[in-house]
């Protein structure tokens, strides 16, 4: 039997796909009725985390952040069973990650920290990501409970909190592409680009498969061959903020990136590859 706390839409969607792998599912949130809804698919739920926890073997966690994580599991504590196995899907800091994970155990408890890149479709139907890391004997352990949940899980190494940064990693670029899309419809808009023209470029076109070859290329040390040079990516930059504005339309990132083109250019990268805006980013 398994407790879960927290019935966001990506909980309520892990719930009912662990019920509908025959699991004894025992649930809790702070808006009780998001517990209580989950009782039409088999689920038993409770007005408090330390009754939802009492006889679980695993404890899930979908909450906010660290802060709802500690305060929680803390309301949680009364009921934990001994031996009982903490597996936490939040996106945390890495720090509080590290530190929770050192908490538990001193108290008795295991604290596996798993963060995931799935939405609630990938929760429900098992696909998408898990993360890990730490406790590389407890990982095995847990990896054949786990994979039935997911796509694949992501074994990072023996490093506490290792997964924690890999998903602020990746959840950062999510953002950024996001935001970068947003300042494209922007351009779309000024420039009077309709929406079917837009996926007819992309279904053709496919940027997402340049991803590992760009990354390649930043982290390479070497721009003196460039296939776009910073001057004429920042001439472009100047194009698309120049029609925004032409057109009243506000862009939100490209301005910062120009700033930055400018920093390199002003330092004597401009004939370089572009890319060199990542030179003093580059971890070692």
């Amino acid at each position: 039997m398994v407790a879960f706390l927290g019935m966001g839409l990506l909980g309520s969607s892990f719930v009912r796909a662990m019920i509908n792998k025959g699991l004894q599912v025992q649930v809790w949130n702070r808006t009780a009725s998001r517990a209580t809804a989950l009782e039409a698919y088999g689920a038993k739920a409770f007005e408090n985390a330390a009754d939802a926890v009492k006889g679980a073997d695993r404890i899930y966690l979908t909450l906010k952040d660290d802060a709802s994580v500690d305060e929680v599991l803390a309301a949680a504590s009364a009921g934990l069973k001994p031996g009982a196995i903490i597996i936490d899907h939040t996106t945390t800091s890495a720090e509080g990650s590290v530190q929770r994970t050192r908490a538990w155990k001193e108290r008795g408890f295991v604290y596996q920290h798993a963060p995931v890149f799935m939405g609630p479709a990938n929760a429900l139907e098992g696909t998408g990501n898990i993360l890990v890391s730490g406790d590389q004997e407890l990982i095995s352990q847990l990896e054949p409970e786990l994979a039935p949940f997911t796509g694949k899980v992501l074994n990072f190494g023996p490093e506490p909190g290792k997964a924690a940064a890999i998903k602020l990693m990746g959840n950062l670029f999510l953002v950024t592409f996001t935001a970068g899309l947003s300042d494209m419809l922007s351009l779309c808009k000024a420039l009077n680009i309709k929406m079917e023209e837009v996926y007819s470029l992309f279904n053709a076109w496919n940027p997402g498969a340049q991803v590992v070859p760009r990354l390649k290329r930043l982290t390479s040390g070497t721009y003196d061959q460039p296939s776009w040079e910073l001057n004429m990516s920042r001439k472009d930059t100047q194009l698309f903020m120049n029609a925004a504005k032409e057109n009243g339309t506000q862009l939100a990132v490209i301005p910062a990136i120009a700033e930055e083109m400018d920093r390199w250019i002003a330092k004597g990268h401009g004939s370089q590859d572009w890319t060199v805006i990542a030179k003093d980013n580059i971890p070692s």
